[in-house]
């Protein structure tokens, strides 16, 4: 029996080194998010008004006028900056699906543009990946990693990589509706009467997204012909939507408590974002 014994021993101290490694890991994993967050802050720029006044809609495209006077209420405060937290399922399959459970969090800034994501995906009991999605100062960040210890990609930078999370900053912006505002950085052109293309420009990113709006007038979803997907460690533009759904009134706003995001692929939708905000703070103009 002494194999047995042995056996045992070894198995338990494989318990004790991977459960230090967790420790180890969501310590690094911590430092590395307060980091990205500080460099968000630090690139934060003043907005030039404070409050929302219904007079800047006149030249807006019929269905973003709707929009705004559906979503905001007249004189509030504009949005400079938003805390969340989210609770969902993520599929990690590229065949097939294989959804696993997320919890997140997540800090926006609106001037100048930028958010972090930071996830955490279980993939099985005690093994979390840790994961960074991000656009800060122009940058887009993607880092997924084991236990916040071992790398699954990284990628940084500018091009193709800031170009798409400045899409999903922007696609997410039904969540802090005042920053799509005229003077906030988002320009509006006409599609139809219940479509409209938004444009942002932050330094040398430039991005377009089709926003469409439901019977209600709020965003019911976005589209994005050409988003950067990671594929193999490469960047394949793709065409990708997010809808969004759940409205309540948030801050004198209302905002969408649930959505989904898929990438557009010649057989089909791949749906493989679905959550709901589980907690929502705003920071406002003074």
């Amino acid at each position: 029996m002494t194999w047995l014994k042995w056996g045992l021993a070894g198995l338990v101290g494989l318990g004790v080194l991977w459960a230090a490694l967790s420790v180890y890991g969501g310590w690094r994993w911590q430092q590395r998010t307060a980091g990205l967050v500080s460099d968000l802050a630090a690139a934060r720029s003043p907005l030039r008004v404070s409050r929302y006044d219904p007079a800047v809609l006149v030249d807006l495209p019929p269905p973003v006028q709707r929009f705004f006077k559906a979503a905001l209420t007249p004189g509030q405060p504009l949005v400079t900056g938003v805390s969340l937290a989210h609770d969902g399922t993520f599929n990690m399959g590229e065949a097939s699906d294989n959804w696993k459970v997320f919890a997140s969090q997540q800090e926006v800034e609106t001037s100048r543009p930028g958010f972090v994501w930071n996830g955490t995906i279980r993939m099985a009991p005690g093994v979390p990946v840790r994961v960074h999605d991000a656009y800060v100062a122009g940058e887009g960040v993607l880092l997924p990693a084991i236990l916040g210890l071992f790398k699954l990609t990284e990628m940084r930078g500018r091009g193709a990589i800031a170009q798409g999370e400045a899409m999903r900053w922007l696609a997410e912006a039904a969540w802090y509706p005042t920053a799509l505002l005229p003077g906030q950085g988002v320009t509006w052109s006409p599609i139809d009467d219940r479509s409209a293309l938004a444009t942002l420009t932050d330094g040398d990113v430039t991005i377009s997204l089709t926003f469409r709006f439901g019977a209600d007038d709020l965003i019911a979803g976005v589209r994005a012909e050409a988003r950067g997907r990671t594929v193999v460690g490469a960047v394949v533009p793709t065409p990708w939507e997010g809808r969004w759904s759940d409205y309540q009134r948030q801050g004198g706003m209302l905002v969408p408590m649930t959505g989904e995001v898929a990438w557009v692929l010649p057989e089909g939708e791949k749906p493989y974002w679905r959550g709901r905000v589980t907690a929502l703070s705003y920071r406002f103009a003074d």
